[in-house]
Parts: structure tokens; sequence; C-alpha cells
């Protein structure tokens, strides 16, 4: 099978579990049909090689052509057709078949992640490009990559030993616990240097010592909002703000926050200007950051989401804009 150059193979969790009025992966679908180009999708379990008689790998997928709905946007969000995709049978298609395959699993970043995006620089060597990029994917932790720009963010540390983590909550008084392999806000924990119980939950965060985790001065502007701005090829091109739900500083959306409307303020220009050339040399073509107060707090780079949101709110085809930009690279 030749090249399409055309063809966009989308590496997503099963297309049965995607939730379109959501999820940022249909959108990119929807918006690459929109654009004529014929979109595929696999899981990383259906990726695979074998090697050839002349010492090469051949990277494959076990993937399927698929059709999707088009969906209006309303007040109450986006309706969904039923049904908002139709698959055909899957066949075994080599990688370079594709001129772009997006990795968009979502976490967590566990040994088959990672050995997906092993998979997936065989493809790299053959022409393919991969968005993002699998060594960048591989090297970029959503929190510990946001600590090459430490100067930007709230004061933070990583560590698993249980005197630093404690000496720094003393050192701020109020601060916020983050698993490094955390997502969407599950296992976030906020905590008083003076409470009883610090240590104890510190020994249970770090499994005894074992695990860093990483901790953060907690900012009180989080009750205006976390705000998640979308870059792509380094360039903030939409913006929504998370508003936590009462009775909790957790915003992400899936722990219940609200979304609403945002435009950038002249400091978060300048985080995403700072960051920009580096993304771009890192192949990071579509990523994800979170802000709090004008602080960075998290770089995502895996699946990130935010593009429904920013389209249904401020009725910008940001999905639309993303793949045009893929073409126009």
């Amino acid at each position: 099978m030749s090249r399409d150059p055309d063809a966009q193979l989308f590496v997503v969790d099963p297309i049965t579990r995607l939730r379109p009025a959501k999820d940022s992966s249909v959108a990119l679908m929807q918006a690459a049909q929109r654009a004529g180009l014929a979109v595929w999708v696999c899981t990383q379990a259906d990726l695979s090689t074998a090697g050839a008689v002349d010492g090469s790998h051949l990277p494959r997928a076990w993937a399927q052509p698929v059709r999707l709905a088009e969906m209006a946007a309303t007040e109450d969000g986006w309706t969904v057709p039923d049904p908002w995709y139709v698959a055909e049978e899957p066949r075994e298609v080599p990688l370079d078949h594709f001129r772009w395959v997006w990795m968009r699993k979502d976490p967590p970043v566990d040994e088959a992640y990672l050995y997906a995006t092993q998979l997936l620089e065989m493809a790299e060597a053959v022409g393919v490009v991969v968005l993002n990029r699998p060594a960048a994917l591989r090297a970029w932790n959503e929190k510990l990559g946001a600590l090459r720009f430490s100067h930007r963010m709230a004061p933070s540390l990583v560590s698993a030993r249980v005197e630093q983590l404690a000496a720094f909550a003393a050192g701020h008084e109020e601060v916020v616990l983050k698993p490094l392999a955390g997502r969407a806000g599950q296992g976030v924990v906020r905590a008083t240097a003076a409470a009883p119980g610090l240590r104890a939950l510190l020994e249970l965060v770090t499994q005894q010592e074992s695990l860093p985790v990483m901790v953060q001065a907690f900012l009180p502007g989080v009750s205006a909002g976390d705000k998640r701005i979308l870059l792509v090829d380094g360039e903030p091109l939409g913006a929504v703000n998370r508003l936590p739900k009462a009775g909790e500083f957790r915003s992400n959306l899936a722990l219940g926050g609200a979304p609403v409307a945002a435009d950038l303020t002249d400091a978060e220009r300048r985080i995403c200007a700072e960051l920009a050339p580096v993304l771009r040399a890192e192949g990071l073509f579509f990523v994800g950051i979170d802000v709090i107060d004008g602080r960075l707090s998290e770089i995502n780079v895996t699946s990130p989401t935010g593009v429904r949101e920013v389209e249904w709110l401020g009725r910008v085809p940001l999905a639309d804009q993303v793949i045009e930009r893929l073409l126009a690279g």
C-alpha cells in the first residue's frame, strides 16, 4: 500500500469510549475530514512491527477508516447524532501509508504507552510525521516538564523524601501535592503545614518514600479559575477558564469545573512566547498549558483537551485552525 498524502491516523482509546461532545480528538478528526483528509483510527495495542530481510523494521497498525457525523453547537453544548461515526472493517496498514499519525492516547503513561511511542518512532524513521513527537512524549512529564520554566511557576519541589516535603510545606504554610503520573486533577491534595496528619499523608503519597511527588505553594487565585491555553506549533489559538465548583479547589472539567470563555492576559502571552521556541524544537505541535493567577502550572502534551469548550464558548473553529496549520507546514 503506497502513501496517501491525505490520510491521518489517530491513535486513541477505543473509539467506542470517546465522548464526541467533550473529546478534542473527535474534534480534530472531524476537522481533518472537513479538510478532505481520510481519517483512520486505532489503539496503541494495534501497533506492531516486523523485521524485513534487509534489516529494516516495518511499523504497522491494525486500523480502520471512519466517517464522522457533523455536530451542531447549541446554548447547552454540542448535539451528538446517533450514530456519530461509521467505521469500516479494520485492516492491517503500514504506518508509512499515512502522512500524519496523531498519538492521542490518554494517560496513564505506562509501559504500554512507552512501547507505543517507540513503535511510532519507527514510523518517523520512514518519513511519517507523528504528533506529538514520540521522544518528546516520553521526555515531557506534564508536571516535570513545566519545571523547565520554573521561574514562571509557583514555588515547587519534587521529592520522595518526607523531610524535604514537610520542610517545604512549613515554608509555605499551605501547599498542593500532585502525583507525577496523575491526570485530570486525580490525586491532587491540598494540605497545610500545621495539619496533624501531614507526615502520614506524605508517607502515603510517596509510597513510603519510594515515589517522588510534586509539592507547590497553594495559589489562592485558583478560585478565579485555572486557564487552559491551547498552543499549536507554539502559538496560542484559544483558551478556556475552568472555575472550581463550590467547596472544591480543583477546577478540572472532569471533576465538575465549569468552563467559561477566556482571553489571554499579557502575562499569559509572555509565558506562551517563552515556551514557543522550545515546544517547536521538541516537536510538540499541539499542547495545552495550564495557568493559575498568571503562574504556569502544567504543560500537557499527551492528549490535551479543551478544543470543544473553546469552540462552543467562543464560536471559534479551533480544530479547523489546527488542521490548517498542519497542512500549511
